[in-house]
């Protein structure tokens, strides 16, 4: 039965240790091991479903009884250190009339408790009491806790002018952002992010890499997108087949090592079917031969012992295909002096942009431009405040909007909501093509008769994708189509859209299916609408040079408070240099000493391959880690006594 430890006299490391878990009857992971050790960027990667979120939920369990049950961990030991300040991203959506700044600074906890200790004691008159509590709010930066929750919020997408607005006027997206600001806030040794671009625009995404970049702890990142990987992680922790492999560098460095993996797996398998093939040949041969009865009987056996081929459980692929459209007149939608908002607030104004079949455009502009206002002006779905929609006799749009996947009836069935929600063309097909079609999606066998509530936010994109193109549209307009996909799906819609035979006008936070789909670009700004000739790095250093005044004071705080830190620290980092040396020699040490002792209790834990000398070479272990234990924490100590020892938020 599994179990979670209590870590003694170890790094501030994070063990799994031949860990099994499951949701409900649902085995996730089995027998997995793993060592998280501090600093690491480590980026979850996996198809849906495969258990990158039950993994997180894992290491931030310290509510441990009530934790584990729910998560059914079957079998092996999880090991982490009781001190590590371990912080996730809240799920609910926080619904409360506390300003959205408030709520932010609320994050900082030990900064929070501090504050009502301060309220208490002036309310007392304990003058003692609000001298020590306001010593340590200075210490804790409770000064400077506004402009930093500012500068979180305005990296965020957040109006600068509306932090103080109740929390509860927000979008549910926005909403969904002060949570992420909320634990970005919080100082914290481990920091646990699952799919945190899913609410973001493309220049919040930008900004969050840039904190990611700069957080000295230890990350754990769940993420689909490649490039923000990319920038991050300097390992990734694959979960597939219930397997948990790890592999050093960043996304790009994992996709060649499990390349270079999978080509020597098949290279082995290729050598063991001939040595199998060889063996039974020889078998077949001579086992009615009684000269050679005695050498046949022993390549039974031989052949008994060799190794199970090597075979990796392919997980279904999906091969998406637009179906084309039947007319492609030119062009197929055009704003002429287009001026659009809502009420009588304009967000666009004197937009001139014409959409001409086979076009690939992409839009680019900060949070709040108006780039969802453009789209839904190019769907007719906004009345015009000025100027003139023209659109095509035979124009058919296909508009997946960033809300599309909350339009499916959560009772009905992707066959179902095929039919209903086809169109005509769908109206012409037997059950057989539209079955065929919702297949493409990965919607197969049985799964297409299940009920959509049962679906994850992936399962519901793809139904709704499958649904949009069954209508042959020539002209898609995407807002933001990856939220929920995987990797693999991302990369089906990124082909299939290459070979559309319409035009795709795409809003994304993806620079992968941006840069891969879209040749040319426009950018929303100033309630205008101009081309772009820049590609998505242009456009990263463009929206650099316009961050709020919110996050350029914070900035200049944080970097004045800095200067004045290293100038007072830099003797002693000197000093302590060779210290920290030490210690990760010693880190490191542990770690492999940690690798090796879990394999040789898996192999002491079976009869078959126990030996003295696996016994002693456990015994050894034990002398070894002891002392290097030991050692680990005097140096632990002595760093304590740096600031910039310890893991702090930024």
């Amino acid at each position: 039965m599994a179990k979670r430890v209590r870590a003694r006299k170890i790094p501030p490391v994070i063990y799994l240790r031949d860990v099994s878990l499951r949701r409900g009857p649902q085995p996730l992971i089995e027998h997995a091991d793993l060592a998280i050790l501090r600093g690491e960027k480590i980026g979850v990667v996996g198809r849906n479903g495969c258990g990158k979120s039950t993994l997180l939920a894992l290491v931030a369990g310290d509510q441990a009884d009530e934790t584990l049950s729910s998560l059914g961990i079957d079998s092996g030991e999880f090991e982490c250190p009781t001190s590590l300040r371990i912080v996730r991203v809240a799920q609910q959506l926080p619904d409360t009339d506390q300003p959205a700044v408030e709520y932010v600074i609320e994050g900082d906890t030990a900064l929070a408790r501090c504050m009502r200790r301060l309220q208490a004691a002036q309310q007392r008159a304990d003058g003692l009491a609000e001298a020590t509590a306001l010593a340590d709010y200075e210490q804790l930066g409770g000064y400077t806790a506004r402009s930093r929750a500012a500068a979180l919020l305005d990296g965020l997408g957040f109006d600068a002018q509306r932090i103080d607005r109740p929390l509860r006027e927000f979008s549910g997206g926005l909403r969904m952002r002060a949570n992420l600001a909320r634990a970005l806030m919080c100082p914290s040794d481990v920091l646990l992010l699952d799919e945190p671009t899913n609410h973001l625009d493309l220049d919040a995404v930008l900004w969050l890499e840039g904190w990611l970049q700069a957080y000295p702890g230890t990350l754990l990142l769940v993420s689909h997108d490649r490039e923000f990987l990319d920038a991050i992680v300097d390992k990734i922790v694959h979960i597939h087949a219930g397997r948990v492999d790890s592999y050093s560098g960043n996304f790009s460095r994992y996709m060649e090592q499990r390349l270079a993996r999978r080509a020597q797996r098949e290279a082995e398998n290729a050598r063991r079917t001939r040595e199998l093939e060889h063996v039974q040949g020889f078998i077949d041969r001579f086992r009615a031969k009684a000269s050679k009865a005695r050498q046949a009987q022993s390549r039974i056996k031989w052949l008994e012992r060799l190794p199970a081929l090597v075979e990796e459980r392919d997980e279904s692929s999906v091969n998406w295909q637009f179906v084309a459209p039947t007319k492609l007149p030119n062009p197929l939608v055009s704003l002429e002096r287009w001026s659009a908002g809502y009420g009588t607030t304009k967000i666009l104004q004197e937009v001139k942009l014409a959409i001409a079949p086979g076009a690939r455009l992409g839009i680019l502009g900060r949070n709040g431009a108006g780039k969802s206002t453009l789209i839904r002006s190019l769907a007719g779905e906004l009345s015009a405040l000025g100027g003139e929609r023209i659109a095509a006799a035979e124009l058919h749009c296909g508009f997946f909007a960033q809300l599309e996947v909350d339009q499916l009836d959560a009772d009905s069935s992707p066959l179902l909501e095929l039919s209903r929600r086809g169109g005509a063309f769908v109206a012409t097909w037997s059950e057989q093509q539209k079955r065929d079609h919702l297949g493409g999606f990965g919607f197969r066998g049985e799964r297409v008769f299940a009920s959509v509530r049962e679906f994850s936010g992936g399962e519901r994109a793809r139904l709704s994708l499958a649904i949009l193109v069954a209508r042959r549209p020539n002209l898609l307009l995407l807002d933001e189509p990856t939220n929920h996909l995987d990797l693999e799906m991302r990369d089906s819609l990124l082909l299939a859209l290459q070979d559309y035979a319409g035009a795709v006008v795409l809003v994304s936070h993806d620079r992968g299916l941006l840069g891969g789909v879209c040749d040319e670009f426009v950018l929303v700004h100033d309630q205008g609408v101009q081309s772009w000739s820049g590609n998505l790095d242009d456009y990263a250093t463009w929206l650099a040079e316009r961050r709020g005044p919110s996050t350029k004071s914070s900035s200049q705080e944080r970097s004045a408070t800095s200067r004045q830190r290293r100038r007072g620290e830099a003797d002693a980092r000197r000093e302590l240099a060779p210290l920290r040396t030490e210690l990760k020699r010693i880190e490191k040490r542990l770690a492999e000493l940690g690798e090796e002792r879990v394999s040789i209790e898996r192999q002491l834990a079976d009869p078959a391959q126990y030996s003295s000398d696996l016994s002693q070479r456990f015994a050894a272990l034990a002398a070894e880690l002891e002392p290097l234990e030991e050692r680990w924490l005097e140096l632990g100590e002595q760093l304590e006594r740096e600031p910039a020892a310890h893991f702090e938020q930024h």
